[in-house]
């Protein structure tokens, strides 16, 4: 009988991570997936036959089949160059097994037509997005957050930021309705509009954070790994083994063992392995998760860049509701042979919002718009999952589904609050190896 800490089922990237630092603090860890492949519903699909196979679309044309030059996310985002989940691969070195590219420029839509979102002064100053007294208005608002520390009260400019809200800090700066929309949605990140009647302290966070990843890498705040996300999982499972995690990989899970309502044991092709946790994704436990939405994604292949996004290679384009008259925000992801995920010339741009509506494709259609011609398009729509419980009884933690944004803010905070629930302890990496930038390079 095999004795374990914790066993982690899926190699989803949140399992893989939280493996990862569970190894690394000493805790015995077996990890059994279902899958052949590392990533579950976070992974990355190569050949492309594979995608085609698993959207049971005929195909691909020959001409496009050149296997291994493919690696398509099913779930792709992007991460902030100073945001947490970077921190992390820093602290756990596993950068050692990754490269990141800089994601070329960020974009918001207006009326019709993608502009880019300004995140520095001289963006600003360049910028079609407001006129030249909102410019004034707004690095203003930029130099405010950039300056802002919640630990030094002098940085608050006379107001509290526990109890002003957003709206009111806007109306502070006199920042107009065009601006408010795209410093809210494309560099604060939220993704619909309750944020305006809230403290306005994490949206300034959010500025300072999206102003100081800008400021790593000049061209946009966004990274990305070389080879797809799919090279995530990998990583973080490789610093598992290293302090000596077990990977059982294409391997059926039968039960999950319970005695007097707390996890014992998980039953894998006929063997018993015991453990005191027990970390997993939503498709293992059914019957402890409850849908909170849908969300549609959009795997489009291209073969030319996106209009009016100056040829770039890879990008982000956010469509604020608000332009659509819906309650959510859609979200366009474009990477490219760049990064080594697609052959030369192609591109790979997927469109993702929350569904709202009982036709999702309808509601993509702008976002899809904005891509033709497309040569071909995978449509995949799935049920939002939320754990039932936080598992401090059962010590069976259940990860949250991927939302529909393309960055890792919102996935970061899954993993904390999971880690948090798990060990009792806070997941903080501040200043640890902060400045030794991750090897990226900026071409």
């Amino acid at each position: 009988m095999q004795e374990y800490d914790v066993i982690v089922l899926g190699t989803g990237l949140k399992e893989c991570i939280l493996s990862g630092l569970l190894s690394q603090s000493g805790k015995k860890v077996l990890h059994i997936d279902k899958n052949t492949y590392y990533g579950g519903e976070s992974g990355s699909i190569s050949p492309l036959e594979q995608l085609y196979k698993k959207f049971k679309i005929p195909g691909p044309d020959k001409s496009m089949s050149r296997g291994k030059e493919w690696n398509i996310d099913l779930i792709p985002k992007f991460f902030l160059a100073d945001g947490e989940l970077v921190k992390i691969l820093v602290h756990t070195e596993v950068t050692r097994y990754l490269d990141f590219k800089v994601i070329e420029s960020s974009y918001v839509y207006k009326a019709g037509k993608v502009h880019k979102v300004p995140g520095t002064e001289e963006e600003a100053h360049a910028s079609d997005l407001m006129g030249m007294f909102d410019k004034r208005r707004f690095r203003k608002l930029l130099l405010f957050a950039l300056n802002f520390d919640a630990r030094n009260p002098r940085t608050y400019q006379d107001m509290d930021p526990t109890k002003t809200t957003t709206r009111d800090l806007f109306c502070r700066f006199d920042l107009g309705l065009d601006v408010m929309e795209f410093t809210g949605h494309a560099i604060a990140l939220h993704s619909s509009d309750s944020y305006l009647d809230q403290p306005c302290l994490e949206t300034i966070k959010r500025i300072k954070l999206y102003s100081e990843s800008l400021s790593r890498h000049n061209t946009s705040p966004y990274i990305y790994p070389v080879y797809g996300l799919g090279e995530l999982p990998q990583g973080f499972a490789r610093l598992s083994a290293e302090y000596g995690g077990t990977f059982l990989l294409n391997r059926a899970v039968d039960e999950i063992v319970m005695d007097s309502g707390k996890v014992k044991a998980v039953k894998s092709e006929g063997k018993m392995f015991h453990c005191k946790q027990l970390i997993c994704d939503p498709s293992y436990v059914p019957n402890r998760v409850r849908k909170v939405g849908r969300v549609i994604r959009v795997i489009c292949l291209l073969n030319h860049p996106v209009k009016n996004t100056h040829e770039a290679k890879s990008c982000q384009i956010i469509i604020p509701q608000a332009q659509l008259h819906r309650k959510s925000d859609i979200y366009i992801s474009v990477v490219s042979y760049a990064h080594n995920v697609a052959p030369d010339g192609v591109y790979i741009a997927t469109v993702s919002t929350t569904a709202e509506t009982s036709n999702p494709e309808k509601e993509v259609q702008p976002g899809l718009e904005l891509l033709e011609p497309i040569m071909q398009k995978f449509v995949s729509v799935h049920h939002m999952l939320v754990p039932n419980e936080d598992g401090k009884k059962s010590q069976i933690f259940v990860s949250r589904s991927y939302d529909s944004t393309n960055h890792f803010e919102t996935e970061y905070e899954d993993i904390r609050d999971l880690y948090r629930r798990i060990t009792g302890a806070e997941l903080c990496f501040r200043g640890s190896q902060r400045h030794q930038s991750h090897n990226s390079d900026d071409d």
